[in-house]
Formats: structure tokens, sequence, C-alpha cells
């Protein structure tokens, strides 16, 4: 195994590393804060002509205040259904109707809701951690091959410091998104 294959295998790990960060950064943004932001929506499917379809690709979502979403739905006939799908998305929030025009109110959060938000958020960053992790391992794994080929002692060591340095960085990038997310939820 040439040294130029693993190079391409740490750009790989990378690239994986950075999609578990940025699945994380999906799931704080569907974390509410007790203000209104649209990526709150985003996890929300509805059904639209006989199949789940986001709700942003069947109406406009927009933020016309700081406690307030609104979603205007395109096709009257999938208001119901809309409003169906955003009052069992687990969000909290009570949609009002008005016309085609979905209004979501952003309740103020509570002590308690902002201290399980903390653990929820937390939870999310070690799920992203462990992926992190598992990504690292796998690059280990290949360059313990890499050594069973042939390769030398001191190019395994330092492809070892580069996995581990990359795994490093990616740890405490999810950890100043946590602290910030966490900050956020705390802000009154």
């Amino acid at each position: 195994m040439s040294e130029e294959e693993i190079e391409i295998d740490i750009d790989d790990l990378e690239r994986r590393m950075e999609g578990a960060l940025n699945a994380l950064r999906g799931e704080f943004a569907s974390l509410r804060t007790g203000r209104a932001a649209a990526s709150m929506l985003d996890p929300i499917m509805v059904e639209a002509y006989g199949q789940k379809t986001p709700i942003n690709q069947i109406g406009t979502v927009n933020v016309p205040e700081p406690r307030l979403l609104t979603v205007n739905i395109w096709d009257k006939s999938l208001v119901g259904a809309a409003e169906k799908a955003i009052r069992e998305s687990g969000l909290g929030i009570n949609p009002q109707l008005n016309g085609t025009i979905i209004m979501l109110p952003i309740p103020e959060l509570n002590e308690e809701r902002r201290r399980e938000l903390t653990r929820v958020a937390a939870q999310y960053a070690e799920n992203a951690r462990i992926a992190i992790r598992n990504v690292r391992h796998h690059g280990m794994e290949t360059l313990k091959k890499a050594k069973a080929q042939g390769m030398s002692e001191d190019d395994h060591k330092l492809w070892h410091d580069e996995v581990q340095a990359l795994t490093d960085r990616f740890v405490k990038r999810v950890d100043e998104a946590l602290a910030a997310k966490q900050e956020e939820i705390m802000q009154v």
C-alpha cells in the first residue's frame, strides 16, 4: 500500500468527521431555544401528494418576529396535513390557522425545560463524538493493515499522529458547538 493511498484515506476520514459535525449542527438547529428560527421546522415532514415532503417544500417559512414563525402553505388542501405534522412533531408549538397561513407562536421556556434541552444537546454532542471516534477507529485499522503490508514504523507513526490530530480537532469543534448551544438555550 503506498503513502498516497493512505493520504486519500485521511481526506476521507476528514470528510466523514465533517459529516458527523454537520449532523450535529442539524440536530442542534431543531432544538427550540425560545426564539423563532426557520430551521426549527426542517425535520417536519408533511404527508403531501401521497408521500412525505419537507414542510419548506409545500410553503414559505418566515420569521416575522423573534417569537413567531409563519408558514404560508401554497396549496390550500395541504393546510390541515401541515398543521397536523407540526402538532405531532414534538416541538411543543401550538399552530394557529389563518387561512393558508399557519402561525406558530414560540412560548417562553421555563428553567426546567431549558435544563432538559441542555441535556438533550449534550447527548447529541456525545453521539457526534462517538461517530468521530468510530471514524478514527476505522482510520487506525487501515493504518494497521498498511503496517502489516510493509509500511515503515516512521510513516506509521506520522499517519497515526495525523489521524489523532484530526480526531482531536473535530472533538474540540463538537465541544465548542455544544458550549455555544447550551449558552443559547440558557439565555433568558
